[in-house]
Formats: structure tokens, sequence, C-alpha cells
């Protein structure tokens, strides 16, 4: 047979949580790099609307601005040039707006699935080249009259309107190109009307500030694409914890099912395997006992004992499963009473002297006399006492030693510590021991054949009395179990009356 590899069971139980992560991040980057495949600006292509409707969103926003912006420019440009020129440029100039503000709010309108993006990518540059048209025309007021102040009123003019349109078209580069190119074109030929120093000084200072504000758009283009990438992977980000959450709700729901159908299926079990268990074991019994005479062949006294054996084995295999199944389900029921634990342990010491003897094994007691009762479960507390003793009598060898203390603890409560010389478990085998049907390496190998359910029961019942558990064990140098109540399952109400008995400590051939 081959051999299994950790591999295999990692691909078994399907892929880590880095692994996982990692594939959705292979995911996004391929969908990302197909889609600035199909895209024609270079970015995903879902990015190719929404910038467009931001510029859609600007243009339909400035409209009354740049309204009055034209109105108070066609007004002020009377003072230089005729009236009926300034009229038919002021009146050019808001056509160009008023087309360019309904292509906007066309755009926005229409369904986003049924869009040409390419088209309107066009529109917005055709539009806004010919609105900077119109507004450059202005240079034809310095052609009427040959006034220097004229000149700069066009230079301040151009300048604030190439600094509007660079900002208004920005999240379109090409269009904010168009549109500054018919600006700085006008600005440039300002130099045919006067070559003075002053005038080539502000033709200068205006070009520069224009292509300034280009400089500025393309940095206004980055803020807005980075901004809707981080909108994007935000949305992204809810929409894996979304389906994260319905995969969490989808699993949890499955495993009540499961949870039901296991309770359903060993409450049935339960019934259908105790009922012929025990005639099982009243016949084996009986035939065992050798109860209506001896048997014809002296193999069968042997096959009835080992039939009882197994039947015991099995019993108590059910009844650990049920236990744990019900710790587990939050459905066993405490049935508490004042008990003194050192009677208990001691209880539980003389219950496995039988096993212990067996193996000449050696138990020492170290109790407490003073200790007042405990107010817990018996059928509880007597099965943790049983199981630990259990587990230190199958892991240490013949001839060993296991240590008992029971006593006080730092807090007020009380303990119970299970010490044996066995083989130890390895630090990273603890969880697994203490896993349902979990066993150390170590222990598959010299103890006796268990289920692996006692110590996981012990943790379970414990945890139902508020109390501690601790597993201490070191290879080759035995294991400890340490049990603690809490100091509110002590019944210490009434004052000792005497000063409290040293622990005594007592050893003695399991008997």
């Amino acid at each position: 047979m081959s051999e299994i590899t950790a591999q295999m069971v990692q691909r078994g139980r399907g892929p880590t949580a880095e692994e996982a992560a990692r594939r959705r991040k292979v995911a996004r980057d391929v969908r990302s790099a197909r889609e600035r495949l199909t895209s024609s600006i270079g970015l995903e292509r879902a990015f190719d609307y929404e910038l467009l409707r931001v510029y859609a969103q600007y243009r339909r926003g400035a409209f009354l601005p740049l309204v009055t912006l034209a109105c108070l420019v066609a007004a002020a440009s009377a003072f230089w040039a005729p009236a009926l020129l300034s009229g038919a440029w002021g009146a050019g100039v808001l056509v160009a707006i008023l087309v360019n503000t309904a292509l906007s709010r066309s755009f926005l309108r229409q369904d986003p699935a049924g869009l040409s993006l390419r088209i309107s990518r066009r529109r917005v540059i055709v539009g806004e080249l010919v609105q900077s048209a119109a507004w450059a025309l202005l240079v034809l007021v310095p052609l009427q009259v040959d006034a220097a102040n004229a000149r700069t009123y066009v230079m301040v003019v151009l300048v604030i309107v190439a600094a509007v349109t660079t900002m208004l078209a920005a999240t379109v580069p090409l269009a904010a190109y168009a549109g500054l190119l018919p600006l700085c074109a006008a600005t440039a030929t300002l130099l045919a009307l006067s070559r003075e120093v002053e005038t080539v000084l502000l033709v200068g200072m205006a070009v520069c500030a224009q292509l300034f504000f280009l400089f500025l758009s393309n940095h206004l283009h980055a803020s807005t694409v980075s901004a809707l990438q981080s909108r994007a992977e935000k949305d992204a980000i809810f929409g894996e914890l979304e389906q994260a959450k319905a995969n969490s709700d989808e699993a949890r729901r499955r495993a009540e099912e499961a949870n039901l159908a296991k309770s359903r299926f060993l409450a049935t079990m339960s019934h259908e395997l105790r009922t012929p268990l025990n005639a099982i074991l009243g016949f084996s019994e009986v035939m065992k006992n050798e109860v209506f005479g001896p048997h014809a062949a002296a193999s069968y006294k042997e096959y009835s004992t080992d039939i009882h054996d197994s039947g015991l084995h099995l019993l108590n295999l059910i009844n650990e499963i049920l236990d744990l199944s019900r710790i587990e389900a939050g459905r066993y029921e405490l049935n508490e009473e004042a008990l003194q634990l050192a009677y208990v342990v001691e209880e539980g010491r003389h219950m496995m002297a039988l096993r212990a003897r067996a193996k000449n094994q050696t138990f020492h007691e170290l109790i407490d006399p003073s200790l007042p009762r405990l107010w817990a479960d018996e059928r509880a507390l007597r099965q943790i006492v049983l199981n630990v003793l259990s587990n230190a009598i199958k892991f240490t060898p013949p001839g060993g030693e296991i240590v008992i203390k029971v006593g006080w603890t730092s807090s007020g409560g009380q303990y119970v510590s299970v010490k044996d010389t066995g083989p130890g478990i390895p630090e990273d085998e603890i969880p697994t021991v203490m896993s349902s049907f979990g066993r150390g390496s170590l222990a598959i190998k010299t103890a006796e054949q268990g289920s692996g359910l006692g110590l996981p029961i012990v943790k379970g019942l414990v945890d139902l009395h508020g109390g501690g558990f601790q597993l201490k064990s070191r290879p080759r140098e035995g294991t400890e179990v340490i049990v603690t109540f809490p100091a509110a399952r002590v019944m210490d109400a009434l004052p000792a009356v005497a000063e409290p008995a040293a622990p005594v400590a007592r050893s003695s051939r399991a008997a």
C-alpha cells in the first residue's frame, strides 16, 4: 500500500486559509488583467464608465457657474469691442455650454449596459474642444482696439477658463488636453498684437499657468482612479464577506442538521444496541458461571468469558459515546449534592485496586482530611475519578507507581491530582490526546486498548462544574492530570472548630 503523505491528507481536507486567500488574489489579478485588455484607457473596464460618469456630473453641476461667467465676460468685453460682437461671442459660448450640459445629462440618464463608452468618450473630447474654441474666440476683442488693458483682460479670462476646463475634464485626460489646446493657442496669438517685453512675459506666464493646470488635472485624474480602485476593492471585500457569511450560515445549518441527526441516531441506537447487549451479557454470564451445569467442552466456558468481556467493553464504549454526546450538546444534567471529595477518590481507588494489583502497581496517597464537602454531581465526580485512574493504570508499566493527591487550591477550591510513571506524552500530541478518539503515539505502542474518550469526557464534566482541567506530561517522565473545583462549590459556611490536621501521606500496595 502506498504511503499517505501530509500533502494528500491536506488535499483531502481542502485548501488552507492562506491557500484560499492566495487563490482569490490570483483570480482578482487575472480578472483585472483581462479587463485592462478589453478597456480603451488601460484601466479596468468598469472604471471607463465611472470616469465618464464623474465627468458628466461635474459638467452638469457647473452649468450655472459657467453661464454666469460667460455673461459677465461678454458684458465686460463690451467696453472694448462692439456690443454686437460681444453678444455674438457670448451666445456662441452659451450654446456650447448648453450642448455639453445636454450631452452630460443624456449620458447620466442612459442605462450603463446599453452605452457605447467609446462613442461617449469621443463626444466628450469633441465637446470640450468646441467649447474651448468658443471661449478662445474672445481673442477677437483685442483685435478691435489696440489697448494693453484689453490684452491683459483677455489673458486673465483665458487663464481662468483653462483652470475651469482642466478641472472639470480631469477624469477624461484626452478631453482636458483637447480643451486646453485652443486656449493655449489663443493666448499665444496675443504675441502677434504686441512684441513688448511686458506682453511677452504676461503671455509666457499665462501659458505656463495653463500647463500647470493641466499638471494638476493629471494629478486629479490619478486621485480619482485611486479612489475608484479603493472603492472597488472595498466592494470586493464586502462581496467576499457576504459570500463567506452565506457559506458560514449554510455550514452552520448543515452542522445543526447533522447534530440533530446524530442526536436522533444516538437516541435510537442507544435502545437498539443496549437491548441485545443486555441479553448477550446476561446469557453469557449464565454460561460463564455454568449455572445450568458444566459445559461438555472446557473451551465453551472460555468462549463465554470472552463474549461477556467483549459485551461489557462494547457497553462501556456506548455509554461513553452517549455521555460525550450529551455533554457536547449541553444536555447533561447535574444532580448536585454535598459530597466528600476524599471519599469519592478513595472509593474510586478501591474499585481500581484489582486492576492495579494485576500489574503490581503501587498507590501513594496524599489526602487532606480537613476538606469540607463539595457541591457536585456524585455520578459525574465518580466518573471523573475512575477515568483518570483508569488512564493512569493503563499507561503505567508493571511495577510502577501512581500518586494521588487531594487538597486545597490557592483560590480556596479543591483539587484532585493523579500522577503516574508511564511513558508520558509529547507536548505536540497533547491536543490529539484531548480530542475525541485521540491517542498519542507512545500510548498506542504501550497502552492497553481504549476508546480515547476518557479525557474528553473528564474535561467536559469538569467544565460543567465550572472547574479546571490540566494535563502535564513529558516523554519518559510520566503524566499528571489535575482537576480543580472552584471555591464557590466548597461548603465551608461553618467555621472549623479545630486546627486542620497536616496532610496524611501513606503508601499501600494496591489491594
